[in-house]
């Protein structure tokens, strides 16, 4: 199936089908100059799949995990394309995870003020979450996305097929975003997550995720409202990233800890915390909690005192409520989770 991201001259196709990335000829023009940028977590075969079909294109390999979303890995993609003569015309590929995705758009967003690319996901939090939307960023002195832009790709190409590869945290990792999205948006997508069978519903879980965020993400691009409902979980879940220095747990893993943290309807939490048991996610942590509130204080969506967070009352239903960074101290405590 194809959905359309419709964002004025910024507008863009995402493909979620089975097998797309077997002839991308049908979707890009493979005759086109390309950067792929991808890492060491996504298999050598489907790299070079994707190369094969590319007439012309070098591919960057960069280091799986968060520690390559750096100003160092960046400026290396930078200097790599100078080195080869990248101009305007040519594009950007984004080849992997979120972490690959957030790298790429950054680059593509820069260099030579901006050139295009294309997002290919080879992982359920991409896939669900972070390939649509326009956010691309690198993190610096262990604060989590703090560099970036609003960055569109043209195209986002996802076959489901190629999440068979993935080690199984990694899978439920990111299908916590797709949790996450039915709490925010759609009650059905959430119930999908209670019953025994539902990985059985994955296409479908898939796409009622991208549909909602295309939903907000059109409605508001630059998150200057009603975006920030997408935020759900992240706050806190951020500060528990960064605390935990980008090791131990996942970012959908610190998401669904954000959640359990923030909620205050006792009989949510608990539907949440039984599915995130299910999905073999941890419902608590081992950090020191006044270093995940330092991380939320420096946190780039804090205004001030106050922060923006988003309270889920009603499954299905978001609410935007400003809260003192200080009344969040209480819930960075492990006892909260």
């Amino acid at each position: 199936m194809k959905m359309h991201c419709s964002l004025g001259e910024r507008s863009y196709d995402i493909v979620l089908e089975r097998g797309c990335l077997l002839d991308i000829s049908e979707y890009l023009d493979c005759n086109r100059r390309y950067f792929i940028i991808s890492d060491t977590g996504v298999p050598k075969e489907i790299i070079m799949s994707i190369r094969t079909q590319l007439k012309d294109a070098n591919v960057f390999l960069v280091a799986e995990g968060e520690t390559s979303k750096c100003m160092e890995t960046y400026q290396m993609c930078l200097k790599m394309m100078l080195q080869k003569k990248y101009t305007r015309n040519d594009c950007v590929i984004a080849l992997g995870g979120g972490v690959v995705g957030d790298l790429a758009g950054f680059v593509a967003s820069s260099y030579m003020r901006g050139i295009d690319f294309i997002n290919i996901p080879t992982t359920t939090l991409a896939q669900i979450d972070s390939s649509i939307g326009g956010k691309v960023a690198i993190d610096m002195d262990g604060i989590k996305n703090c560099v970036g832009a609003f960055w569109q790709p043209k195209l986002v190409l996802i076959d489901p097929n190629v999440l068979k590869t993935l080690p199984r945290r990694h899978f439920y990792n990111g299908l916590v975003e797709a949790l996450k999205a039915g709490l925010i948006g759609d009650e059905t997508l959430f119930e999908i997550f209670e019953k025994e069978d539902y990985l059985d519903y994955l296409d479908e879980i898939l796409q009622r995720s991208l549909e909602i965020k295309r939903n907000v993400v059109e409605a508001d691009e630059k998150e200057t409202g009603l975006r920030k409902i997408l935020n759900f979980g992240h706050t806190i879940g951020h500060g528990i990233e960064s605390a935990a220095h980008f090791h131990d747990y996942y970012h959908g893993e610190c998401v669904g800890l954000g959640m359990l943290a923030i909620l205050e309807d006792k009989d949510i939490k608990q539907r949440v915390k039984r599915v995130l048991e299910k999905m073999h996610c941890p419902v608590q942590h081992h950090l020191d909690p006044k270093e995940i509130y330092k991380y939320i204080a420096n946190d780039k969506k804090a205004d001030g005192k106050s922060i923006t967070i988003v309270q889920v009352s009603k499954i299905g239903e978001a609410l935007l409520i400003e809260k003192s960074i200080d009344e969040l101290e209480r819930n960075c405590h492990e006892e909260n989770i």
